[in-house]
């Protein structure tokens, strides 16, 4: 009997080896959202290969009231990256002495990983891909922080049923967050951090309200301002929120949940008082519903870094389902 089994055992391991659709195992990656291991000699790092690298993932987010980069980046030489070190979810890998090119691999050593190794024969070479797929590059780290970021809410998440209920939109946000304002068809979602807060606002406008083209981001900002001035009040009298009229917005076209959708990034600032901030805002087109489904996120946090906050209600956006 025991031989049977051993049989049998020996013959699972053999097939099983054999089927190109069986699933690798490989460990959890590990890492803080938005950093970037890169594994590179020391004088590539020190030289105009590690400035080209520099230049592109560390470049300044967009709408942010004080530079911060992108990615931050921890860089590593070659030889040691061995082991643990190679679970890192997001590697640049350099390699010097080989035919120029740019690949990204998913899952090479871990999971969920993006590693992307670039190469050439020369300094120059590895510069110029660098800079010539600077955009897919950054694309693919952000797709992997994204949906890592999204998985650590799954974790925790808020009972959006109110919002499923008045606007038919579904929306996964951690439990941190409480609904702080309902009115009619507009949510008022906050966080308290310790140093202050980070919040969402969740609205419907018609479809007119938003013109294509040069007057989009006009548009935008006005139905924010109007928005803000009745429905965010600051603690002094005569306080709202608007938009920072010195701070031309970013305005940019993407695609949420298969729909065309407009992202506008900028600074708003409380008037009459002393708080502002970056925020970030989707207006998101609905045709099926005649109307644009608007869900802002926005960050008051004096004095210390905001790009991953403002990544978060980023993440959190993303994870939008209009029925």
């Amino acid at each position: 009997m025991k031989n049977i089994l051993g049989i049998l055992l020996i013959a699972t391991l053999l097939f099983g080896c054999d089927d190109k659709n069986a699933q690798r195992i490989v460990p959890q990656s590990s890492g803080n959202i938005n950093s970037v291991v890169v594994v590179s000699d020391n004088l590539l790092w020190e030289n105009s290969v590690g400035e080209a690298i520099r230049d592109i993932l560390a470049a300044s987010v967009e709408g942010l009231s004080k530079d911060e980069p992108q990615f931050s980046m921890s860089q590593m030489p070659t030889e040691v990256f061995s082991g643990f070190a190679k679970n890192n979810r997001t590697v640049l890998k350099i390699e010097k002495g080989k035919e120029a090119a740019t690949q990204i691999a998913r899952d090479a050593y871990a999971r969920p990983q993006t590693l992307v190794v670039i190469s050439g024969q020369t300094n120059a070479e590895i510069i110029e891909q660098i800079k010539t797929n600077s955009v897919k590059i950054i694309n693919a780290f952000k797709k992997t922080e994204l949906k890592e970021r999204q998985r650590r809410t799954s974790k925790s998440l808020f009972n959006d049923s109110q919002i499923r209920e008045k606007l038919g939109v579904s929306l996964q946000f951690p439990t941190a967050y409480r609904i702080a304002k309902t009115e009619d068809d507009f949510f008022w979602i906050r966080r308290d951090i310790e140093t202050g807060n980070v919040d969402l606002l969740v609205y419907e406008i018609p479809l007119s309200s938003i013109r294509k083209g040069d007057s989009a981001v006009v548009d935008i900002v006005r139905v924010r301002d109007s928005v803000g001035k009745i429905h965010i009040e600051g603690a002094l009298e005569n306080s709202y929120m608007a938009t920072e009229p010195a701070f031309t917005p970013f305005i940019s076209n993407v695609i949420i949940d298969n729909k065309p959708t407009f992202e506008t990034r900028g600074l708003w600032d409380l008037k009459n008082a002393f708080m502002s901030g970056p925020f970030i805002n989707y207006a998101i087109e609905d045709k099926v519903n005649n109307r644009y489904i608007i869900v802002e996120g926005y960050v008051f946090a004096p004095s210390i870094s905001k790009r991953d906050y403002v990544f978060e209600l980023e993440s959190i956006i993303k994870s939008i389902a209009i029925k």
